[in-house]
């Protein structure tokens, strides 16, 4: 009886660890733990660099959640920060729990909170639309935050009018739309770069060029790019049309929409603060289009990790890839929060060995530019890379002229080709498995 019980014991342990190993909750984290980051200062166009290790370091789990030990760095250079925000992105050494098997809530629904609401799946925490800034009605002037005067009674988030971070802050964001409070570097929108949208609205990228988490692909299902703390999953800005995984693919969109006017009474100015500096100007609007996301950003849905459907939400955009409100998750989570940040990791936690980019024999589709090139070559990898790719520039003898590299949770690798004669060249990329050849011209 001892044996088949034990036999019994094993078998179940086998199946759930089978189970918990195909959970996009703990085979989606970029892992590292020999890449280091670098950051821009302000007059300096080359990015310096850190001994911060980039991206998550451990992913370990047990029967119920993942544990994703993070500096809170990403692979990409942060800053500068233009706003005079005078913290840097610095190690976090942080620990979060998402759970693997989320629940809705069917109560009233948990609203997002200032600080971490979530993490990306390169380490970096996810913050909601606010920059902890309101109105004081009774001083017809704004609190709370740097420089302003403490809010009456507690947090801004205790006012009605909360300031929405995506327009107030935008002086504030690196290229990548990223910036640090009190150290820890986090996203409150779309983590793609500025100069990868359709209609550029910062000039960051012009002087201190960087990339974000992924890039926009239109024509493709958007990655898996994190989490929020409630555990359900979180999508770029784009998705299957229908929710069953047919349509095609479509941009999908938030149901949200600017009021007219915020009314009358003791309301903020309109020519002070315009229509959309506060949550409040925006209103929820049930739209019949399957692409349009509910109240909480998000919708029940048949996504490429979840064949079977789940809930998840998305990093809406406008049709010129603008961040769009609510942005990400906000106002309020669809599911009953049971992660975040804790102090350490259970007894007993398996660690996850990663395989992404082992076996692989996929290049990702990419984008080379300008081709003839003069001055700068810059290689552009659609989505989002999970594992580190080699780009060499090779003569027609086959001799490495230059050769770079583009890490997991970056997009972007650049190459100076002033200094190379002018002729044909090939574009070498290689994951480690495979390799493609594109041929190249320079011309100056």
């Amino acid at each position: 009886m001892k044996i088949k019980l034990l036999v019994l014991a094993n078998t179940l342990l086998t199946i759930h660890m089978v189970f918990a190993q195909s959970n996009p909750a703990i085979t989606s984290w970029l892992q590292n733990t020999t890449i280091t980051g670098s950051y821009y200062v302000q007059g300096n166009s080359t990015a310096l660099p850190i001994s911060t290790l980039v991206n998550c370091q451990e992913v370990s789990y047990t029967a119920n959640s993942a544990y994703i030990k993070t500096s809170g760095i990403p692979s990409y250079p942060t800053g500068p920060f233009l706003d005079g925000n005078p913290s840097q992105a610095t190690n976090q050494n942080a620990i979060y729990e998402i759970r693997l098997n989320p629940i809705q809530n069917t109560g009233t629904p948990t609203s997002t909170t200032m600080g971490p609401i979530g993490i990306f799946v390169n380490g970096v925490a996810l913050f909601d639309y606010r920059d902890g800034v309101a109105w004081n009605p009774n001083t017809n002037a704004l609190c709370g935050g740097p420089g302003n005067p403490p809010c009456p009674g507690g947090p801004a988030a205790n006012m009605s009018w909360n300031r929405d971070a995506i327009l107030a802050e935008m002086d504030g964001f690196d290229c990548s739309k990223g910036h640090p409070a009190m150290g820890n570097y986090h996203h409150h929108q779309n983590p793609s770069a500025f100069d990868m949208d359709l209609n550029v609205v910062s000039s960051i990228c012009n002087l201190y060029d960087a990339d974000g988490l992924y890039a926009i692909d239109s024509t493709q299902h958007s990655p898996l790019i994190g989490f929020a703390f409630d555990g359900f999953p979180i999508y770029g800005a784009y998705g299957y049309l229908n929710t069953d995984g047919s349509g095609g693919v479509t941009r999908i969109r938030s149901s949200y929409e600017l009021k007219s006017s915020r009314g009358s009474g003791n309301t903020p100015s309109q020519v002070t603060w315009p229509l959309g500096y506060f949550k409040e100007d925006y209103e929820y609007v049930n739209q019949s289009g399957s692409e349009y996301l509910d109240e909480h950003n998000g919708r029940f849905c048949v996504t490429p990790e979840y064949p079977n459907g789940t809930y998840a939400y998305f990093a809406t955009v406008d049709e010129n890839w603008n961040s769009q409100y609510p942005y990400v998750v906000a106002p309020t989570y669809y599911g009953q929060v049971n992660g975040g940040e804790v102090n350490s990791v259970p007894n007993g936690a398996t660690v996850y060995t990663s395989s992404i980019g082992i076996n692989t024999m996929e290049i990702p589709e990419m984008k080379i530019f300008p081709n003839p090139a003069s001055e700068l070559l810059t290689v552009q990898v659609r989505g989002l890379l999970d594992h580190s790719l080699t780009i060499n520039i090779v003569d027609l003898s086959g001799r490495i002229i230059a050769t770079n590299t583009i890490h997991a949770g970056q997009t972007i690798g650049f190459f100076e080709t002033d200094v190379l004669y002018n002729g044909a060249y090939f574009l070498e990329i290689s994951n480690g498995k495979a390799l493609i050849r594109k041929r190249i011209l320079i011309q100056h």
